[in-house]
């Protein structure tokens, strides 16, 4: 029993500020029923003046390790699961997260799938506390504001109008036999790599005046039709994949699935998933009122549906991402506590 892995707590740190549906209709030129029905976005969070990347993660961990009354000085490693768009362009976020929320006892590192970070972040924690047995208490937290390189005038880039901020943190211990971290499964396919790309700002295309003039700045899908046919062919069906799998290599089956912990998508995506599955509009949170906080999206599902009583003691919880490049994740929990 010593080698399982609990989740202790979780922390979620959501800007004041947000913009609405209406108001992107009005800037993309479209109308609002579009936004609010098709996207399903009927307002998201967006940064305000402090709302800073790292920041934000700061925030929501300070919130998971007050919630689990423990010593900051207790945590062995941070893991930062926040976004590379962050305070500043060369920069290991988790060394100043790890100092802000006071672990002067950890050591800490960044990881990074897109959307599928705090997935694939479950994972790699997992295997490093069952490895290594100075590693009994994990944090995972950072902060994601990716909708600064939303260019609502893009037609091509509509499917991110939901891109919005906010952070999330996630405690885990080792020998906490409640809210049991089971099994992930991941897929990545690179004939998707270089789809959804910032063009400029890198070493290919440096920063200039001229590509910010340009919009280069801003996220763009360099080859639409492409992108669509690959999508439509590979992508539900990984979707679901992952989410067989990971319950499959929990030990459990399908039907077994009490609440799915999704990312924000459009509304029929949502849809047609649960359908799938055989669950019903409850056993899951459409994030209308939040948009898409990247791999920020899991920790607000689930903590919003254990504050709304959705998840309960003994439920079979799956965490399920999509990130661009493209990656595909699941993580199925136990919730509650362990047999």
């Amino acid at each position: 029993m010593g080698l399982q892995i609990g989740i202790l707590s979780t922390g979620v740190y959501l800007p004041d500020e947000f913009i609405t549906g209406t108001e992107i209709a009005k800037l993309a030129g479209i109308p609002t029923q579009v936004v609010e029905e098709k996207m399903g976005i009927k307002k998201k969070h967006v940064p305000g003046q402090e709302d800073h990347t790292c920041a934000m993660g700061i925030i929501a961990a300070k919130k998971a390790i007050a919630k689990a009354g423990i010593d900051p000085l207790e945590i062995d490693l941070v893991i930062y699961i926040g976004e590379e768009h962050k305070e500043y362009p060369l920069w290991t976020a988790g060394i100043k997260l790890q100092e802000e929320i006071g672990a002067f006892n950890a050591w800490a590192f960044d990881v990074a799938l897109r959307c599928s970070t705090t997935v694939m972040a479950l994972k790699v924690a997992k295997s490093m506390m069952i490895a290594d047995p100075d590693l009994k208490t994990v944090l995972l937290a950072g902060g994601y504001r990716n909708v600064d390189f939303i260019d609502y005038e893009n037609p091509r880039t509509r499917f991110m109008f939901n891109l919005g901020a906010g952070g999330g943190a996630i405690l885990l211990k080792k020998g906490h036999n409640e809210n049991l971290l089971l099994e992930t499964e991941l897929m990545t396919d690179g004939s998707f790599s270089e789809d959804v790309v910032v063009v400029s700002g890198g070493t290919k295309n440096p920063i200039s005046k001229e590509a910010i003039d340009q919009r280069l700045n801003k996220l763009d899908v360099l080859n639409p039709a492409g992108m669509k046919a690959r999508l439509e062919e590979k992508s539900m069906a990984n979707f679901l994949k992952v989410i067989r799998e990971s319950v499959r290599k929990s030990g459990y089956r399908e039907g077994d699935i009490s609440y799915l912990a999704i990312l924000h998508m459009k509304k029929s995506a949502h849809e047609y998933v649960l359908r799938e599955l055989g669950l019903s509009d409850s056993q899951s949170i459409y994030l209308q009122d939040y948009g898409h906080i990247g791999q920020i999206d899991q920790i607000l599902s689930l903590e919003l549906a254990v504050n709304e009583g959705k998840v309960k003691d003994g439920d079979l919880v799956v965490l399920v991402s999509a990130g661009i490049g493209y990656a595909w994740g699941a993580t199925t929990i136990k919730w509650g506590k362990g047999d």
